[in-house]
């Protein structure tokens, strides 16, 4: 049970640590939307997201002045956008209606971002599918709050490699579409590995077919909170260490608790999961980058790095299911450069370099996120990123993703900004030696061995 005196413990971190609730996201599936006439199949989509999501952003904004607990972002996520519109969609144009229909819907209910312009393709594209993707620039370039993502792979069906080489493609255009603003679509455009039907978090969220007709996830962030509780400890063994990390991920927990209940409770929608997971933002002092370093490490990057955040993501789970009986979404330690001040510092200076954070994505809770990269790097490149990250998602039967910005007419060592909770980030350098005649030879990877257990 919640209760009051759990609140005000956490009063100190909300007004010195920069505790906040990230995101309130309703999830709503659009299955029942489905039509063969375009035109209704955008009203029925309006409709449905506008009925249910009407109250969404005032709700949150009562919240947060009654309980004095910040909420960041009020959003949503859909049904993937490529699993209802296949009778009406027969043209790229047909897809961006929809896109267009999602965005003014988020518009209007006064939402930060709307995810689900999606597909999964994970063992093979339909013809919708295909179609869906390919409409990804021109949607992401025509839209201001729509955010896609496509699940390329997982552990029991292996990496569909088609989909990887058509997404480095897609990336590379929609780097172009929005070349104005520093290729912004690309930050919300993100391709997976195992991706979970319950993520809060854009721009990865979509509301999986397994879910309710409408639920409300919370995603809870407090990297602050958890640096500061370091500081009482330093010097002091693992043991220690580990205890005050779980301690810490339990009470911030138990606030996106509270708030999922609540906010379930006044919009009459069923509550789904609290996603525990330290998302940074460019703000000092909210770096989960400076986490590690106070476990430490001179800097991020450094080796013992990607131990360190294995034992701070392991840490956070267990803490935040102690908290909650419905813990879900990615839940963990985000590692987002352009995100997380202490990142972009480390990438300055020299420490952390692509091949570094690919090895840390092997034990963080998602995979390369938000990294800007030069504008002309070719599209295999780019899908030989994904398909390397899609891997270890696979083999490790757990969710990877890649949010790459190629950004055009930037290179090694320019600074990029992106604004708000996108915040900036140096160009990296990658790795230019061609990798195009093993992506192009098509076809699926095999899933591994150990994902036959039926």
């Amino acid at each position: 049970m919640i209760n009051i005196f759990e609140v005000n413990e956490t009063i100190n971190m909300i007004e010195q640590e920069q505790l906040d609730v990230r995101t309130i996201t309703l999830g709503i599936s659009l299955l029942d939307c489905c039509d063969a006439d375009l035109d209704l199949l955008n009203q029925k989509i309006y409709a449905k997201i506008t009925r249910l999501a009407k109250d969404l952003v005032q709700t949150g904004k009562e919240i947060e002045l009654e309980y004095g607990i910040p909420i960041v972002n009020k959003r949503i996520s859909v049904t993937p956008v490529a699993l209802v519109a296949g009778p009406a969609c027969f043209s790229i144009e047909d897809c961006v209606s929809v896109a267009r229909t999602l965005d003014k819907a988020a518009a209007d209910t006064g939402v930060n971002f709307i995810g689900g312009y999606s597909a999964i393709v994970s063992k093979g594209m339909t013809r919708t599918d295909e179609l869906l993707i390919r409409s990804i620039p021109l949607a992401l370039s025509l839209t201001e709050r729509v955010c896609s993502s496509v699940n390329i792979g997982s552990t029991k069906t292996g990496i569909n490699m088609d989909a990887v080489r058509l997404m480095g493609e897609i990336i590379r255009k929609t780097a172009e579409a929005t070349k104005e603003q520093n290729s912004l679509g690309c930050a919300k455009l993100v391709v997976f590995c195992n991706a979970p039907d319950d993520n809060p978090f854009m721009a990865g969220a979509f509301h999986g077919v397994s879910e309710a007709d409408a639920v409300i996830h919370v995603g809870v962030s407090g990297p602050g909170v958890v640096k500061h509780a370091l500081e009482t400890v330093r010097g002091r063994d693992f043991e220690v260490l580990c205890e005050t990390v779980k301690k810490t991920a339990f009470k911030v927990t138990r606030v996106g608790q509270l708030v999922a209940q609540v906010a379930s409770e006044r919009l009459s929608i069923p509550f789904g999961i609290v996603d525990l997971s330290l998302a940074p933002t460019p703000s000092v002092g909210d770096s989960v980058a400076e986490i590690l370093e106070e476990m430490g490490l001179e800097s991020v990057g450094a080796p013992g790095t990607t131990a360190a955040l294995a034992l701070l993501n392991d840490q956070v789970k267990k803490g935040g299911v102690m908290a909650s009986s419905f813990v879900g979404g990615l839940s963990g330690a985000f590692i987002p450069v352009s995100e997380d001040q202490g990142m972009i510092d480390a990438v300055i200076r020299g420490a952390l370099t692509i091949e570094k954070l690919e090895a840390m994505t092997c034990v963080c809770s998602v995979g390369l996120d938000m990294i800007a990269i030069p504008g002309d790097t070719p599209a295999s490149t780019i899908s030989g990123i994904i398909a390397d990250e899609a891997a270890i998602g696979m083999i490790n039967q757990k969710t990877t993703a890649v949010r790459l910005i190629p950004v055009i007419g930037k290179d090694v060592g320019d600074n990029v900004e992106f604004g708000g909770l996108l915040g900036h980030a140096p160009v990296q350098r990658v790795n230019t030696f061609d990798c195009s005649e093993f992506i192009n030879r098509g076809g699926r990877i095999p899933a591994p061995i150990h994902s036959f257990k039926n």
